[in-house]
């Protein structure tokens, strides 16, 4: 285990950081208006993601939660690995999961177009004291706009205790949240203490894994609003954004890490067959290594994910795991784009949302979610279809050396009819 003082990932980061330190400095320079932020790493140019290990061990068999820590000033006791429910279509998994110790589950209502909400009322009969439950504030086709009558939001989050079949729940999240205006919408926070008041929601927090997360990070902590912040947090971001898990340590603000795999892919876990651990359990051990993290939410979908991701609940970080980490990174640098650093973002002199148009390619290329990428695609009020005749002063802002107008142009063809 960990000591609380975190000495034992500071030791094992001056063993093995030499590769991390070179990379974060090569980067440095490319930093302007998103210093500190480098964001979740997304697989763009493979057509398969693999989020397994591709030998799963026997020793991973029947594990369970080893390790539970506070969240915040919620002064809930929460699993360190836990249950993301984005597709989740099987009601086995999370009951195994729950049975082998997962206590926080995170689902929203654009989930499966609501179906994770409804799985897991049904799998919470007769658990729902055991669990920490968070949703979001959303309707199944989508997030709710700022202006939203105020009836209308508590009617959304009460069609979710609905289908979660219970009468309230733990925490509400303002949902993958990129600016400040939406963070403290007053519609929002009007509804949110209306169902505290009636008993139906318990905590109010943010997700947030965009450009401006820093921004909107710190203004949730200094507005002493929110009780939990769920943040993109993996290996390989710039030391300074510490800074900010600190902050909210030290303001009693819970955090929920998520992002941890960085878009972990078949192809670069195949090289790593030999490894004596799973690349997951490596990065779940790095993200826990920090003693600000509460915990993480993990996307759960097979059966063998409940062995895979509990192995690593209550270990330490290893300097064997450091170095799966630093390889999987070399092995990536370039192939794939990381949609929310936004360093790209200014160069574009159409003032495309390069980083939700990348990431509506991923959904659709490499998780298979057509349907959910041409939908968010086609929500955009200019598109990558204004490339075709760009001069492309984009190309070189990449600090990971994404080709930006080649998988622009590919995503506007791959997501359009």
């Amino acid at each position: 285990m960990e000591t609380a003082d975190g000495s034992t990932r500071r030791a094992i980061l001056r063993a093995g950081g030499a590769a991390v330190a070179a990379s974060v400095g090569g980067v440095a320079a490319a930093v302007g208006r998103n210093a500190g932020w480098i964001a979740v790493g997304r697989e763009i140019f493979n057509p398969q993601v693999e989020t397994s290990a591709p030998n799963p061990r026997p020793e991973w068999g029947d594990s369970r939660i080893k390790g539970y820590r506070r969240l915040g000033r919620t002064n809930a006791m929460v699993s360190d690995i836990s249950l993301g429910s984005g597709r989740i279509h099987d009601q086995a998994v999370p009951e195994a999961a729950i049975e082998r110790g997962v206590t926080y589950i995170d689902t929203a209502p654009d989930y499966a177009d609501a179906g994770s909400e409804t799985i897991l009322g049904e799998v919470m009969k007769g658990r729902r004291d055991k669990i920490f439950l968070a949703t979001k504030f959303c309707r199944p086709d989508g997030h709710l706009p700022n202006d939203t009558p105020v009836p209308k939001i508590i009617e959304a989050v009460e069609q979710s205790l609905t289908r979660l079949k219970t009468d309230h729940v733990d925490l509400v999240h303002i949902h993958s949240c990129d600016r400040v205006d939406r963070l403290m919408a007053p519609n929002i926070h009007e509804a949110f203490d209306r169902l505290k008041e009636q008993g139906k929601a318990r905590f109010l927090g943010v997700s947030t894994h965009t450009p401006n997360l820093e921004e909107v990070a710190n203004t949730a902590i200094d507005s002493g609003r929110f009780d939990v912040m769920m943040l993109a947090y993996h290996f390989g971001m710039w030391p300074s954004f510490e800074h900010i898990l600190e902050k909210a340590k030290q303001h009693d603000v819970g955090v929920v890490a998520m992002k941890t795999l960085k878009g972990a892919r078949h192809a670069d876990l195949a090289r790593f067959r030999d490894d004596a651990g799973a690349y997951s359990q490596a990065a779940f051990r790095w993200v826990l290594s920090n003693p600000n993290v509460s915990c993480l939410v993990i996307s759960f979908f097979e059966l063998r994910h409940v062995d895979e991701y509990l192995a690593a609940s209550g270990t330490s970080l290893r300097a064997e795991d450091v170095a799966v980490l630093e390889r999987y990174d070399q092995l990536v640098r370039g192939d794939y784009c990381q949609p929310h650093c936004g360093l790209c973002l200014d160069s574009c002199p159409e003032r495309l949302p390069i980083n939700d148009v990348l990431r509506y390619r991923m959904y659709s290329r490499d998780y298979g979610w057509e349907r959910e990428g041409m939908r968010l695609y086609a929500t955009l009020d200019r598109n990558a279809s204004l490339c075709a005749s760009c001069p492309a002063p984009c190309a070189g802002t990449c600090p990971h050396g994404v080709p930006i107008r080649t998988a622009m142009m590919d995503a506007h063809r791959l997501l359009t009819l």
